[in-house]
């Protein structure tokens, strides 16, 4: 599948077809540019092209090269004309390793974690879960037993994952339309609220419980074991043994049955394939609990595969603007709070879909001018406003 995705996107990479005014080169491109290691094809599209995410409409395969499917580290990318038409060839350059691996479509350590460890889900009620730790501990690891309830049939060699329920994403529209609000709550062992924001529990109590959409419940991936021996003859759990030592196991914990989930890597970068209501589609949630994301920060989105979203789906960022008080027309505090004026919204930065579920997608912020947050709103690449 690797192989598969490198072949496709350095075929994409090797050459220009025509322009079209949609897709101009930067200005300030270089004529030549020899790979790095650590480079990806979008860092190298973004080094010719004002917009990086249009590559699979500009770019073609060059059958004057050996080998027009693999781009290495050392390569040598030019800039040619072509019946007046620009476009870009590769040479192996005179550092090119054959140790090198080939450079990937979009750093893929970045987001590896979030394809094989998080997993989103309509509902938890009825999964197995841990009901007692090996010695009736508090925690245990890998080489450990747990055990688990509800687990109808298992069998001795049977693989299951651990996880845990992180967060309950939900999205609400504004009373009397317009704006909406996206929430990603954080959820204790049980899958039940861990704590209440208070601020914006009332606020979406008074103005956005119209129209509320359950997007799903984040799993996260604690651990794997094995069963060991089934429940029966009086006994009422499975037992499991731990396979990792990545992270403790606690009561409560869920299980799910391992089953293949091939990843689709191949990610061709897109606009949206619907239109969606201003606000609909935002940012949920940053990694590992931050407010704010940078480049090559994951971020979940409040959109997946139900609203036409697929792997490859690019998206501009923009900060919602704000309603701003008029001192000067309303000198009255009352009367400003009733006549306020939106202001535009900001640009912040593009991010592009890697993994979709039925509800929830999450992005790998690409590039920026400013930190992406929580509750910014997602738009066509080529929005302006």
């Amino acid at each position: 599948m690797l192989d598969k995705i490198l072949r496709i996107g350095a075929v994409a990479l090797l050459t220009f077809g025509s322009f079209t005014l949609a897709a101009d080169l930067r200005r300030d491109h270089p004529d030549t540019y020899v790979v790095r290691k650590g480079d990806t094809l979008w860092d190298i599209a973004a080094r010719f092209l004002e917009k990086p995410w249009l590559w699979p409409e500009i770019w073609q395969a060059n059958p004057q090269i050996e080998n027009p499917h693999l781009i290495y580290p050392g390569d040598v990318i030019s800039l040619a004309y072509l019946r007046g038409q620009p476009r870009l060839t590769a040479e192996r350059g005179p550092q090119a390793r054959s140790d090198e691996l080939p450079i990937d479509t979009i750093p893929l350590s970045e987001v590896e974690p979030f394809l094989r460890k998080l997993r989103v889900v309509d509902s938890i009620d009825g999964l197995p879960h841990v009901v007692a730790l090996e010695e009736e501990r508090l925690r245990t690891a890998g080489g450990e037993v747990i055990y688990a309830r509800g687990i109808a049939g298992a069998r001795p060699g049977d693989l299951y994952a651990v996880v845990r329920p992180t967060q309950r994403y939900h999205i609400s529209k504004r009373q009397g339309g317009g704006s909406h609000l996206g929430r990603a709550t954080e959820l204790d062992f049980r899958g039940d609220r861990y704590r209440r924001d208070w601020e914006a529990h009332w606020r979406e109590v008074n103005y956005y419980n119209r129209d509320r959409v359950e997007l799903g419940i984040e799993l996260m991936e604690i651990s794997t074991a094995q069963v060991t021996r089934s429940e029966g003859a009086g006994i009422d759990v499975t037992t499991l043994l731990l396979m990792d030592q990545d992270r403790e196991v606690r009561e409560g914990d869920r299980l799910v049955r391992i089953e293949p989930r091939p990843f689709d890597l191949q990610f061709y970068p897109h606009p949206p394939k619907r239109q969606h209501d201003y606000g609909r589609m935002q940012i949920l949630s940053v990694a590992d609990g931050l407010m704010g994301a940078g480049p090559r920060y994951v971020v979940a989105l409040s959109g997946g595969r139900a609203d036409g979203i697929e792997n490859g789906t690019v998206f501009s960022i923009w900060h919602p603007g704000t309603l701003a008080k008029d001192r000067v027309r309303n000198r009255h505090p009352a009367s400003q709070d009733g006549d306020r004026v939106r202001l535009p919204d900001d640009y912040v930065g593009t991010v592009m879909v890697f993994r979709t579920f039925d509800k929830v997608s999450y992005g790998l912020v690409m590039d920026g001018i400013r930190p992406a947050r929580v509750g910014d709103v997602l738009k066509h690449p080529d929005a302006t406003r």
